[in-house]
């Protein structure tokens, strides 16, 4: 019994370590995907403009995960939900934040 529970945490255990959001993978399907440029040419300003702005939809860490969710759906970038997480983290790292509890 105590092998098999021990089993079960030698496969778990990676799965929930890949799980965490994680900013630098971000920040890198950030630039892939060429996602600030896109914003940039909607606000016309420097890089982040959108996402500072003072009349912004983004006010916590899981409209910031829907907003992203719903940016790979509108242009069909085929990302993997993993990949939205990172990019939030990414972007709350870099411009909004906001709590992640």
């Amino acid at each position: 019994m105590k092998m098999r529970f021990l089993a079960c945490l030698a496969v778990l255990f990676p799965l929930v370590a890949v799980a965490s959001p994680n900013a630098k993978e971000g920040r890198k399907l950030v630039q892939t995907h060429k996602c600030e440029t896109c914003h940039q040419e909607k606000v016309y300003g420097p890089v982040g403009t959108i996402y500072l702005r003072q009349d912004r939809k983004v006010t916590s860490w899981a409209k910031l995960k829907s907003q992203v969710a719903a940016c790979n759906t509108m242009l069909n970038t085929g990302m993997f939900p993993e990949e939205e997480e990172h990019i939030a983290a990414y972007l709350n790292e870099a411009y909004y934040k906001l709590p992640t509890k």
